[in-house]
């Protein structure tokens, strides 16, 4: 415990992810709790239980968190940063529930549709992106981050320019859960890339007069006519979503980037490895970055912003 430096915390919707760290960021030990939607308001104390030794060892150690502890459902609403929006002023944006507790804020901004967007801990992840690969600090790139709501982001120079959501894999679990398309209990995320998932992304490339709405009904059509399985049909569906969402971001985000010739991939790899298959029938190349890497970059740069020289007793 000697070396513990802090704690930094995604706190999102479903799970807690908790890890103890030394001043250099590098990961001690780790623990997890429940999501915000699953406590009934008392996030000190679930806090407390999830931490357990590393806050009762008579030092208190800051506690950093991002995610959706800061949002309305959340520990405090910690409000949203409006866009353009240098990355290094997320700390200073920062909510102080306790002395030694910080929640990191959102980001808003008017995406390229002029529709009202917003995110939440994935400006952590980006945060932490810039720290892990100092190339990422000066010129202009695109970044994704796959998941629930998928972020598609573009930073300038350190700044974050702005950015827009797909409700890519929060639309692919209410179909495969509470649709005919699928049978009841088919298997498989959102992420899983098969024969299946290749079949889709060449099919929707091949149809682009086809609406998404259209398509999707093949999941059900083709089980019926014997041309795809129901063992099949979670990857299909997932190949429909993520091929539609690259290319209409890609067609959307074209209007702001002369051209696009790299995404970087923030995020589990089980998500960034199709999409980086999918981007590559674009002819675009794509890095991926492990997203809990990311996000305790982040963390840990903001805990070095504002807790740097302070002493918790």
């Amino acid at each position: 415990m000697a070396s513990a430096s802090f704690i930094a915390g995604d706190w999102g919707t479903s799970h807690l992810r908790l890890y103890l760290c030394d001043a250099t960021g590098r990961v001690l030990e780790r623990r997890a709790g429940p999501g915000v939607a699953r406590l009934a308001g008392d996030f000190p104390g679930a806090l407390a239980a999830a931490a357990g030794h590393w806050l009762t060892s008579g030092v208190e150690l800051p506690v950093v968190l991002c995610g959706m502890v800061g949002s309305s459902i959340g520990w405090v609403n910690v409000p949203y940063l409006p866009c353009p929006l240098p990355l290094d002023e997320i700390a200073a944006g920062s909510a102080r529930p306790r002395p030694a507790v910080c929640i990191a804020p959102g980001v808003s901004c008017v995406n390229v549709h002029g529709a009202p967007d917003v995110l939440r801990g994935e400006e952590t992840q980006v945060l932490g992106a810039l720290h892990l690969d100092p190339d990422l600090r000066s010129g202009r790139h695109l970044l994704c981050l796959p998941g629930t709501h998928s972020k598609w982001v573009i930073v300038n120079n350190g700044v974050l320019r702005e950015f827009m959501t797909a409700v890519t894999g929060e639309l692919f679990a209410l179909i495969r859960d509470h649709s005919v398309l699928l049978r009841p209990g088919s298997a498989g995320g959102s992420g899983s890339r098969t024969g299946a998932f290749d079949r889709a992304v060449k099919h929707v490339a091949a149809q682009r007069q086809a609406s998404i709405l259209q398509m999707l009904f093949e999941c059900r059509s083709r089980q019926l006519a014997g041309d795809l399985s129901a063992q099949d049909a979670p990857a299909y569906l997932s190949g429909l979503l993520i091929a539609d969402e690259v290319s209409a971001s890609l067609a959307g985000l074209g209007t702001r980037l002369a051209a696009i010739s790299r995404v970087l991939l923030i995020g589990e790899p089980a998500l960034t490895g199709p999409y980086a298959a999918v981007l590559a029938t674009h002819r675009v190349d794509a890095r991926q970055l492990d997203g809990a890497a990311a996000s305790l970059a982040g963390l840990a740069r903001i805990h070095a912003q504002l807790f740097a020289g302070e002493a918790h007793v």
